[in-house]
């Protein structure tokens, strides 16, 4: 591995942010980012991330690569939570294993994000399909770790199916992100230049204003989290890593681009802490939030953008 792209991730002051976060909880400090804000910078992320995938699409050519990743985005996203249920069941439950199946199967957009920025320093560009990609796996692995915990559990009656799937597809996250896409997509080129210092200058900014605000909400569930024993910590720290180098290999049979690999092995490996947990709230109340919100949250995220992101692109630079 490359522990130049270590160390640099190490040090990206978007991650710093983030520990900062943590180190204010535990030092019981009032630091917080109201929750109003804290929203309108996520909707922020998704809409800028969005509409510059769509606008990068908007300048593309359709042709069978293009259809092979976004149908490999939909295998992964179905594959994962499949062979992550049974993983985990024996050790935490049907019900907690759906959830957690779910959450990494499905996808982290800020991780996403965070990704996005990052291979810009590497001097590579994130195509706009991608993002397209990115928004078609979020519901699948719902999907399936719904369907997983009906089929396992005795009263697959706790479940609101209905629920779920119209959640999994009208989530705002998704919605959002779906919709910037395709308005980028249409936008005239001359007016989306307009929004540009928007989109763009401003991204780095608010992106380490969320991480700092995802480092206090992670700080306040570890806790709760540790009280499962080890097997959720080394789970959340070793998945993530697999799944993004078993998928940045695999991708390379339906594409050559480095850049579109890369992402495909940030899509494996993040986990869902903003979808799922909504969904899951509405339709298994069984499921401990407590267990699969800092699983992906308070380990997986953290992982994948110091560690993670430089092993993904050695793999896709090198196998």
């Amino acid at each position: 591995m490359d522990f130049h792209l270590l160390t640099e991730n190490l040090t990206n002051p978007a991650l710093l942010f983030f520990v900062l976060g943590i180190i204010a909880v535990y030092v019981k400090s009032d630091l917080e980012i109201p929750a109003h804000s804290s929203k309108f910078i996520s909707l922020y992320l998704l809409f800028a991330i969005g509409f510059k995938g769509g606008q990068a699409l908007s300048h593309e050519t359709f042709n069978t690569t293009i259809l092979y990743t976004m149908l490999f985005g939909l295998f992964a996203a179905i594959v994962i939570p499949l062979y992550t249920f049974f993983i985990v069941k024996k050790s935490v439950g049907i019900y907690n294993a759906g959830a957690i199946a779910a959450a990494y199967g499905s996808v982290s957009a800020v991780t996403f994000v965070t990704a996005a920025a990052y291979i810009e320093t590497q001097q590579m560009v994130l195509h706009g399909h991608m993002v397209a990609v990115m928004a078609l796996m979020e519901s699948p692995a719902i999907i399936m770790g719904l369907l997983l915990i009906s089929l396992y559990s005795i009263d697959s009656s706790t479940t609101n199916k209905k629920q779920v799937l119209h959640h999994s597809f009208t989530n705002g996250s998704v919605l959002l992100i779906l919709g910037s896409l395709v308005i980028g997509f249409f936008a005239n080129a001359k007016q989306a230049e307009g929004i540009k210092p928007f989109t763009n200058d401003l991204f780095k900014g608010f992106l380490a204003i969320f991480l700092l605000d995802m480092g206090i909400t992670s700080g306040k569930h570890l806790k709760a989290f540790f009280s499962f024993g080890w097997f959720p910590f080394l789970f959340a720290f070793f998945m993530p890593l697999l799944n993004g180098c078993v998928f940045a290999f695999l991708s390379s049979f339906v594409t050559d681009d480095v850049s579109n690999r890369f992402i495909f092995a940030i899509l494996a490996a993040s986990a869902s802490y903003i979808a799922v947990p909504a969904a899951m709230k509405i339709s298994v109340p069984k499921a401990n939030p407590g267990l699969f919100l800092p699983m992906a949250l308070a380990v997986s995220f953290p992982v994948n953008i110091t560690i993670g992101m430089p092993l993904y692109m050695y793999v896709v630079q090198h196998i």
